[in-house]
């Protein structure tokens, strides 16, 4: 079989490469703190979609450092008697939340759903952190220049994660004890995200994720496509490679890999042996740093790309939250 990483076996003990920094876990016990703290003056505006079951919401609440984050919100029409289960869902990078009608299925199995549009990428949602330094051809670098780790673009994104989820559990139709969160690539990552800085996640679909190892990312040579702008960084300001280690430690905060040992939920995974994307070891970083109940899906002849059936497989575990 053609690899373009680790054979299986070591892929399955693999344990990461990106250093985790020593504050890491009081960094991000601190950055929840601030998050809970943000008055996040909800607000919704229905949206005239014509379909039978679902009402339509566009929904925003204020973030950290103030941004305006946006979110489609579908509820069913005729929703039960008692709390239902919620499904919050993450786009790809640079992209945005799915049309309306993709979110329908999951509503007429019972869900309320919100679907983020992650700030500054393809949506409607605000980005008002100001950062030092290169803004061009990414986010991962996003703050990376900053005197602290506070403004990293990807930080102030992972509690967009955790806050959406938090205001989906305290709707009143909600179960806060039936909420799941899906999505690939940067869904992926962010998905994994949600479920460590929000641990009341009961199940979590992360598909290829994003947003682990960048070390490895590096090492492998696969600085391109999503993680270009790391080769774009070191090009321009870091040419001498003086700062590498404390680049790649600065980049361990935001590193998914490092927030999988605080999810709680069952983690169904997929993954493409053959993804030159997000490469099979940065996944596995994520995974068996996992403790949570688990499965990994593996298809050994697929890339960064939709994978044959998971569609189904992430219908049916995610529906397990309507009992």
């Amino acid at each position: 079989m053609p690899l373009v990483d680790l054979p299986l076996d070591q892929l399955r003990a693999y344990a990461g490469r990106n250093p985790k920094p020593d504050d890491f876990d009081a960094f991000w016990d601190a950055s929840l703190a601030e998050m809970r703290a943000v008055a996040p003056a909800i607000e919704l505006v229905e949206v005239p979609f014509a379909q039978p079951i679902a009402d339509c919401f566009d929904m925003t609440f204020t973030g950290t450092g103030g941004s305006r984050v946006h979110a489609k919100l579908l509820k069913p029409k005729q929703p039960s008697a008692a709390p239902g289960p919620g499904l919050v869902h993450f786009h790809g990078y640079s992209w945005r939340a799915d049309d309306w009608a993709t979110y329908l299925s999951w509503v007429a199995a019972g869900f309320t759903v919100a679907a983020m549009d992650c700030r500054g990428q393809g949506g409607t949602s605000q980005d008002t952190v100001s950062t030092l330094g290169p803004t061009l051809d990414g986010h991962i670098i996003r703050g990376l220049s900053d005197p602290t780790p506070e403004t990293l673009y990807f930080r102030n994104v992972f509690l967009d994660t955790a806050q959406l989820a938090g205001i989906v559990m305290a709707m009143p139709e909600v179960d806060e004890n039936r909420v799941g969160a899906f999505g690939g690539s940067q869904g992926g990552g962010l998905t994994l995200a949600c479920a460590a800085l929000e641990p009341r996640i009961a199940r979590a679909v992360p598909i290829h994720p994003f947003l682990c190892d960048y070390q490895r990312v590096w090492e492998m040579d696969l600085d391109v496509a999503a993680y270009a702008e790391l080769r774009r960084y070191f090009r321009f300001f870091d040419p001498l490679h003086q700062r590498e280690e404390a680049i790649f430690e600065r980049l361990g905060y935001i590193d998914v890999q490092h927030l999988a040992p605080r999810v709680r939920g069952e983690v169904l995974m997929a993954l493409g042996l053959m993804d030159s994307v997000t490469p099979p070891s940065t996944c596995f970083a994520a995974y068996n740093k996992l403790e949570s109940v688990k499965e990994v899906m593996i298809y050994p002849d697929f890339g960064h790309e939709g994978l044959p059936g998971f569609g189904d497989r992430t219908f049916e575990f995610l529906c397990g939250l309507l009992n």
